[in-house]
């Protein structure tokens, strides 16, 4: 007699499943994200959505949003990417992570009703579905790649765009161009619908182009200086923080949340230059892992005493760790991730120890780093999540 089926756990997440809906062979753009909301009954028609675009501070952005109008009163859904320790901190309603057995749920409908669904479609569908049904009012919407091409162009009812910055990053989708990449992201731009951005130069020219086209009004803290003034620092470090500080503070203001603008400066963001005591030692842990966040980073961190990086292959490595060797005389490599660049490799080229495990690697790095120093740790959020969770934080 044959054995009986085992019957599916539909209380525990199929991640591997999940994870495994890749984008390679699908094609980018709204509309995989779009059949699945229609399948779902429109969902993103029960909330407001205000859309984060950028090529980096959109998580920070977001979490100085959510914090706003969570303050102020408004039931907020938070959805970002990619996760530190658990795939639940995409999908946030007032700060609480998605319960599990509501991920395993989705995830077995869509094994049965969209088994050729991309990953990130996936994602977005769900937090659209947690959040109509969990009453919220405004959504914070972080991007993954683009404005236009990027799946959260399928949602509607948006409230408000607010696009960080445009930089050289994820190339082989948007454009070999500050031009190009910037006209994606821009292509988020909605008639009559406000689009925020603190971009400058080039980029913000183009910016300026895509909005009028679309018929959005574009704020900038040029055109309207009153409503990205900041009453006061925000509690993330840098000076960078203070282009995303000023962007979450006018959007809040232009949707009307006035009152939520001083928890908005006081949000907290982990892995966004996080300071960690071990040891009589400073570590510094950031998710930089682009050039452009690499430059805000080295201006944020004039010096340390050692770096501990590691940086996935698919990105331009050595122009990510350029701004970074002239403030950090001594070097560890690691890799996160088997699509790591070769730490060996890096080690060779810039001058260095490989250590290719991480824990291994941040035990040399610390051994290195001189009583009272600082060691510094940036190239992938990636690297960051096993980083912090070493050294003892609690996830969100």
């Amino acid at each position: 007699m044959a054995a009986p089926h085992p019957t599916p756990d539909h209380t525990r997440p199929d991640y591997d499943w999940l994870y495994a809906r890749t984008r390679a062979g699908r094609a980018r753009g709204p509309q995989g994200a779009q059949t699945l909301l229609r399948a779902l009954g429109r969902p993103d028609h029960a909330f407001v959505s205000v859309r984060v675009v950028g090529t980096n501070g959109k998580g920070s952005t977001c979490a100085m949003l959510e914090a706003g109008l969570r303050t102020a009163g408004v039931r907020t859904g938070r959805f970002t990417s990619p996760h530190l320790h658990a795939y639940e901190e995409r999908i946030r309603v007032d700060g609480q992570n998605l319960d599990p057995a509501r991920a395993a749920a989705f995830i077995a409908w869509a094994q049965a009703h969209a088994p050729d669904a991309a990953f990130f479609d996936l994602t977005l569908a769900l937090a659209c579905q947690a959040f109509a049904e969990d009453g919220v009012q405004v959504a914070v919407m972080e991007a993954g790649v683009g404005g236009e091409s990027d799946a959260t162009q399928a949602l509607d009812r948006v409230a408000a765009v607010a696009l960080t910055n445009v930089g050289l990053d994820h190339t082989a989708v948007l454009g070999d161009s500050v031009a190009a990449i910037a006209r994606d992201k821009a292509g988020a731009a909605r008639p009559g619908v406000p689009l925020l951005t603190t971009a400058q130069d080039e980029a913000l020219a183009v910016i300026a182009g895509v909005a009028a086209t679309a018929g959005a009004p574009l704020l900038t803290p040029q055109s309207h200086p009153e409503l990205f003034a900041l009453p006061a620092p925000p509690r993330l470090a840098g000076p960078h923080q203070q282009q995303n500080a000023a962007l979450a503070v006018a959007t809040l203001r232009t949707l009307g949340y006035e009152q939520g603008v001083p928890a908005a400066l006081q949000a907290n963001h982990p892995a966004r230059l996080e300071r960690f005591a071990h040891g009589g030692k400073t570590v510094l842990v950031d998710g930089a892992h682009n050039p452009h966040a690499t430059q805000a980073l080295a201006a944020a961190v004039p010096g340390a005493d050692v770096l501990l990086f590691g940086g996935l292959a698919r990105k331009d490595t050595a122009a990510t760790l350029a701004p970074l060797l002239g403030r950090v005389p001594v070097r560890v490599f690691t890799a996160p991730g088997d699509l790591a660049t070769p730490p060996a490799q890096l080690a060779a080229t810039f001058g260095g120890e490989a250590v290719p495990d991480p824990p291994q690697a941040l035990a040399r790095a610390l051994a290195v780093t001189p009583a009272g120093g600082t060691l510094l740790v940036a190239g992938s959020l990636y690297l960051a999540a096993t980083v912090r969770a070493l050294l003892g934080a609690k996830p969100a």
